[in-house]
């Protein structure tokens, strides 16, 4: 009797173990998520790239409300700017959004050529590209930019993704240099979507028709790439955009609608995320950015939210609000 106890608590044990490791090693774990569909404060249509800022502060581009809007860490409205237009701080579908050591915050204006600088309170302070919103393929001008980031050093880095290059420039829009032309080859492009930066000097680019990411210095000097197409691990469809931590890892959003963890040199690490509209779930992640505490945002497009995600010591509190309608353009 005693023998079949103790064989039971045994299999008990292991069972509440089993329950208590995260399904994947590594992944990051759901903690909250805030947006549905609308235009009211909070809400979304098809919110397109993430970002953050040294204080935990949250932006989102509202891509067809026309402005981006300002949260808290835990999904709290804070502000929010924009709307139709081609004036300063108007915009015309903004795809995204990246902010620098000082607070300021970036936005590629796709439809209208060119990106915006604004406080981190949405005052506009200057801009570059297109004067009149055409495109162009000369120094400083865009064909639909889409991602944009920053380094430590307050340099820009956009994707501009019809002219299959990345440019950079100073904080205050000044043309420092480009690399990238069509094609599969190193150090080409085919739509670059997403760019990021590490701390150490590294630019990353999401190059969606490519299915891979390529890793460059600073100055477009080719390192490395990984990816091809399929949905295996380490795999890619259409990446949407990657971003970096503080540790040098690289997280990539596909169309396999999942987040992928790597480190700075390709090595996959784990993943997270399935088709649908559950919890920790996507409809085409657009965008994914990181805090300084290790936590990620994803920019859920089709499902009008935004979902935050813990490293795997979080603790397992799980939140959700806002019901949500999956709106995928």
């Amino acid at each position: 009797m005693s023998s079949h106890l103790g064989r039971f608590a045994h299999a008990l044990a292991l069972l509440c173990l089993a329950f208590a490791l995260p399904a994947t090693a590594g992944a990051q774990i759901y903690l909250l998520q805030w947006g549905s569909y609308g235009s009211g404060s909070g809400q979304f249509d098809f919110p397109n790239k993430v970002a953050t800022d040294a204080a935990g502060n949250v932006y989102v581009t509202d891509f067809l409300n026309n402005r981006v809007q300002k949260f808290t860490g835990n999904g709290v409205y804070l502000t929010r700017w924009g709307t139709a237009g081609s004036g300063n701080g108007e915009f015309h579908n903004p795809f995204g959004v990246a902010t620098d050591a000082t607070g300021d915050v970036y936005v590629s204006d796709y439809g209208y050529n060119r990106i915006q600088k604004f406080t981190a309170t949405g005052t506009y302070l200057t801009q570059w590209g297109s004067p009149d919103g055409s495109y162009g393929s000369g120094n400083g001008r865009f064909l639909v930019p889409r991602g944009v980031a920053t380094d430590a050093t307050g340099n820009v880095y956009v994707a501009d993704t019809g002219n299959n290059r990345i440019q950079k420039f100073s904080d205050t829009g000044i043309y420092l240099t480009q690399w990238g032309s069509l094609g599969s080859g190193n150090g080409q492009f085919d739509s670059p979507h997403g760019v990021a930066a590490d701390g150490v000097g590294n630019v990353y680019v999401a190059d969606y028709f490519n299915n891979r990411i390529q890793k460059f210095t600073d100055t477009g000097g080719y390192v490395t790439q990984w990816g091809s197409l399929g949905s295996g691990d380490g795999q890619l469809y259409r990446p949407l955009d990657v971003t970096t931590d503080a540790a040098g890892n690289v997280y990539v959003a596909d169309f396999n609608q999942r987040i992928q963890k790597f480190t700075g040199t390709g090595t996959y690490l784990t993943q997270w995320g399935s088709p649908g509209s559950g919890d920790g779930q996507f409809n085409a992640p657009f965008g994914v950015a990181t805090d300084a505490a290790g936590n990620v945002y994803v920019a859920d497009a089709g499902n009008n939210r935004i979902q935050k995600f813990g490293p795997e010591s979080t603790p397992t509190k799980r939140t959700s609000w806002g019901r949500l309608k999956s709106l995928y353009r």
